[in-house]
């Protein structure tokens, strides 16, 4: 299979699109005889006789986390997403629709329907203005449907700006007073090589773990009927384990339990003494409906009751999100915690198991509550969120948000690739009464943009050309292709302050593997919502693309993506 690639082996430009052909697919590569040693996560071991794909996910499920060993394990996920499945059986008499619509005939799993950004004109939308949002949930959560499931995921459980921001790019360090620092690069974009891309990269300063401030810390956990699942309260009690493995004598933590009614656990207790806190957790059992909204009343009362200024007061929900007894609309629900954040105390939402999942529900809650969303899928993924990231728990800035004005000398047409629901009013920029997004130390936030340059064609529906303006509101020419503002609250305070950059320049022919890498994450997200700005990009074109620029991946989550991809690729073949 023929496959686009826009980059070349170093980062530059190839002018136009190359087709690379693989060539046969020998026994050798994926087929007969054993696999490369150490060779998991994308190929397993297969024989003739076993279905490769199955051998491939089964090695991922069994050593996620761990990487692939080398670079034939990414060889071989290149040349099996081009592959006919070996050994797959013969195909249903109705095959499962596109997009994983059986998958939620088939369970109670609940996504929000949204509809991705479109194309607009610079000259009639200059401003480009959203929230901040540092929320990874959606990309675990599609991996574990890739890794568990026999057909793709549902379209609406893929929310492209949570797969690009669930991984970490090498972005420059704030320097000065300002706790935040933003960089800048174009290029060319994968998918539709005659409109660039623009991604804006945000890093949040890490804290000095020495210098991290004391926690008041309020575990929320849900111990309903459909919390019984090994992937939900087991795994939730192993996830806080790592959590209060890091206690010291400075926290402070309080467990709260909710099913038909909340109560309190254990009292606020000294990260001294972590294991009364663990046994606390231990002794938990699953069983009876879900009261959510009076666990969260009791939560947050029980972190106001011991509020430290200066200190982490947060609230840590573990749950499914089936809420049903006592407030369940996600409307009331997101005033209840509105409401609630007042206080000052935060909110972590962590979502857990599978097959009655709601990812709408805590999606929601956690924007409104001054917090951010998380899937656990498997221990794995807990050590990333509770040990790899854990000092995120400390806030650096609040209320972060961003607007991009764009120079329609330089560009035609524009769009926001992700956050639909964070999209703000032009005029909530400066309004510091407007909640937004927060970050965490060491948080990052990358953004992208697809942007069409002036004198490559587009149509706008519903955009008619301007008859009045088009001599006098012309733009004054510039080099800038576009200026980005991001403006942020201290964590004690109540006034914005602004930082603001322009990009101007050619096109990028260098471009950093970071910059690849998040083009090819956000690709691969829209061939998974079949999205109708995913050009001709494939499956076999994003392994190009990713597989050329996963680097040294000291967390194995690069060449896991690699091996997802040729998973989803297998899925997209049978569906």
């Amino acid at each position: 299979m023929a496959r686009f690639r826009v980059f070349g082996p170093r980062g530059g430009y190839a002018r136009g699109i190359s087709l690379v052909v693989l060539g046969v697919l020998v026994e050798g590569v994926v087929g007969c005889g054993a696999a490369p040693e150490g060779a998991k996560h994308g190929n397993g071991g297969a024989s003739p006789a076993a279905d490769a794909g199955e051998a491939r996910m089964a090695g991922m499920k069994a050593d996620r986390g761990k990487g692939f060993a080398g670079e034939d394990a990414i060889a071989a996920s290149k040349a099996a997403a081009d592959a006919p499945a070996l050994g797959a059986p013969p195909p249903a008499a109705e095959p499962a629709p596109a997009g994983g619509e059986e998958f939620n005939r088939q369970n109670a799993e609940q996504y929000g329907v949204y509809r991705e950004n479109e194309f607009v004109s610079p000259r009639t939308t200059p401003l480009s203005t959203f929230s901040a949002d540092v929320n990874t949930a959606s990309y675990s959560n599609v991996r574990r449907m890739l890794l568990d499931s026999v057909q793709l995921p549902p379209r609406d459980a893929v929310f492209l700006a949570e797969f690009v921001n669930y991984f970490p790019y090498q972005y420059a360090r704030p320097k000065g007073p300002d706790p935040v620092a933003f960089a800048l690069e174009i290029g060319p974009c994968p998918w539709k090589p005659e409109h660039h891309l623009v991604r804006v990269g945000v890093q949040a300063r890490q804290l000095d773990p020495r210098a991290m401030p004391a926690r008041n810390l309020v575990f929320l956990i849900d111990t309903s009927g459909s919390m019984q699942a090994p992937n939900r309260l087991p795994l939730v009690k192993q996830s806080l384990g790592l959590l209060i493995d890091q206690l010291t004598e400075r926290d402070t933590v309080g467990v709260v339990t909710y099913a038909g009614a909340a109560g309190v656990a254990l009292e606020p207790t000294s990260g001294a003494d972590r294991e009364v806190v663990r046994q606390a957790v231990d002794r938990l059992g699953a069983g009876g409906s879900t009261n959510g909204s009076g666990g969260l009343r009791a939560a947050y009362d029980l972190a106001r009751r011991n509020y430290r200024d200066g200190a982490v007061n947060r609230v840590i929900l573990c749950t499914d999100g089936d809420f049903n007894v006592g407030v369940t609309g996600q409307g009331e629900l997101v005033k209840l915690i509105e409401d609630e954040r007042k206080s000052g105390v935060f909110l972590t939402v962590l979502g857990f198991g599978m097959g009655n999942y709601k990812d709408q529900t805590l999606k929601a809650i956690a924007n409104h509550g001054n917090g951010h969303h998380a899937y656990i899928d498997d221990i794995d993924e807990a050590r990333k969120v509770f040990v790899d990231q854990g000092g995120a728990l400390a806030l650096v800035a609040k209320d972060v948000k961003f607007q991009v004005e764009f120079n329609p000398a330089k560009v035609a047409a524009y769009r926001l690739i992700g956050y639909e629901n964070r999209l703000l009013k032009d005029e909530d920029f400066k309004n510091d009464a407007k909640d937004a997004g927060d970050m965490g130390s060491g948080h990052q936030v990358t953004v992208l943009y697809e942007v069409v340059p002036v004198g490559v064609k587009i149509d706008l529906p519903g955009v008619d050309p301007l008859k009045y303006q088009a001599a006098k509101g012309e733009a004054a020419p510039s080099d800038e292709w576009l200026t980005a503002k991001m403006r942020y609250k201290q964590p004690d305070g109540e006034v914005s302050q602004e930082l603001g950059k322009p990009l101007a320049g050619v096109v990028g022919k260098e471009l950093s593997d970071d910059f690849r890498w998040a083009a090819a994450v956000a690709a691969f997200g829209q061939l998974l919502r079949d999205s109708p700005h995913k050009g001709g990009m494939t499956y076999a074109g994003v392994l190009e693309e990713a597989s050329a620029v996963v680097g040294p991946d000291p967390t194995g989550h690069r060449r896991e993506f690699v091996g997802l991809v040729t998973r989803a690729a297998e899925l997209n073949r049978g569906k």
